[in-house]
């Protein structure tokens, strides 16, 4: 898991450069004849890229994302109306048959659809119009790091060349340097509170959710620890019930609108006695967690993910697991 996640950088530099081009002509086409609705189609760490995805594209292009029940359409063969949609389905294996269903049925009915896909030959790559390839190489962990990474810069990708705006995939492009950067950082103090740990509250607002979200999951896959992600809005409708003295809380307050309400939630949470892992960037003096930034705020949830992992590797080695190898899992789940 360590050595794959640090390697992540490398992947999404072929990422940028092979699949640049197939972006751009898929942001045309969807310019040139604008889709009447969009949804995502994800499990698992995919559907947290598939969030990010959705931020994206509502926020710089104004158009309502929902993620789809899949069941919807596997289990309850309900009539949707799919004639001139976008369908996304983002996958690591592209094997899921609750995943690759709802792409046939999207497809055939009218919509343009895409499959964001580590394996380009796997029947959901096959199934959708437009296969978008990760490039994130074989991945041998269980838990997912590179592909998921490769995932939210093809999400990036995706509304960048959809929204035709240079300035953001610039930024794009010079990605890879942060992302190196933050392999390096130093989360040491998150292994020393959450060792000997038994729940944590991850949280997030905004554009950094989706990724309170995949580390909420990877503390329960890697360090067996009851993990759950908030956002920094929900706190106080409920979960804040469970903060008592010592309580892990892992906050991801990346740059942006959001950023303000997350740093006063830490203090907030630090004075009802809380163990507050605040992670943000070297400008804010209350963190006790770095992450370094990107060349625009909305990727800096990617830099964020990447330092985080680096970190969670080592923590549940520390625990005396493996992360390689979490119990009850296997690298590829099919489901209806």
């Amino acid at each position: 898991m360590h050595e794959e996640a640090c390697s992540s950088a490398g992947f999404v530099a072929t990422q940028l450069t092979q699949e640049g081009a197939r972006f751009a002509d898929l942001g045309a086409a969807l310019r040139a004849t604008p889709p009447t609705s969009v949804l995502t189609i994800a499990r698992g760490s995919s559907d947290h890229a598939a969030a990010y995805a959705a931020y994206l594209i509502m926020s710089r292009l104004g158009r309502i994302v929902a993620s789809l029940p899949m069941s919807l359409v596997t289990l309850m063969n309900a009539p949707l109306h799919a004639k001139d949609a976008l369908a996304i389905a983002i996958s690591q294996s592209g094997q899921s048959p609750d995943v690759i269903e709802p792409i046939r049925y999207f497809r055939e009915g009218g919509a343009t659809t895409v499959a964001l896909v580590n394996d380009a030959s796997s029947p959901l790559a096959c199934a959708a119009e437009w296969c978008l390839p990760l490039h994130a190489g074989a991945e041998i962990s269980v838990a997912a790091t590179k592909s998921f990474i490769t995932s939210l810069v093809a999400a990036a990708q995706l509304a960048g060349h959809w929204h035709n705006d240079p300035e953001f995939l610039a930024a794009l492009a010079v990605l890879p340097a942060a992302l190196h950067a933050a392999t390096e950082i130093d989360w040491a103090e998150a292994i020393d509170v959450l060792t000997p740990a038994n729940n944590i509250m991850v949280v997030g607002r905004g554009i950094s959710f989706p990724v309170a979200l995949e580390a909420a999951l990877k503390f329960k896959e890697t360090s067996a620890i009851q993990a759950e992600a908030f956002s920094g809005a929900e706190i106080k409708h409920g979960p804040m019930a469970l903060i008592d003295e010592g309580y892990p809380l892992m906050i991801f307050a990346t740059r942006g609108p959001t950023q303000a309400g997350l740093i006063k939630l830490a203090e907030e949470m630090r004075g009802r006695g809380a163990r507050v892992l605040l992670a943000a960037p070297a400008d804010i003096r209350e963190r006790n967690l770095t992450i370094p930034v990107a060349a625009t705020p909305d990727l800096d949830p990617i830099v964020a993910i990447q330092a985080f992992y680096v970190m969670a590797a080592k923590l549940s080695l520390a625990r005396g697991l493996n992360p390689d190898k979490p119990r009850h899992l296997s690298k590829v789940t099919k489901t209806n």
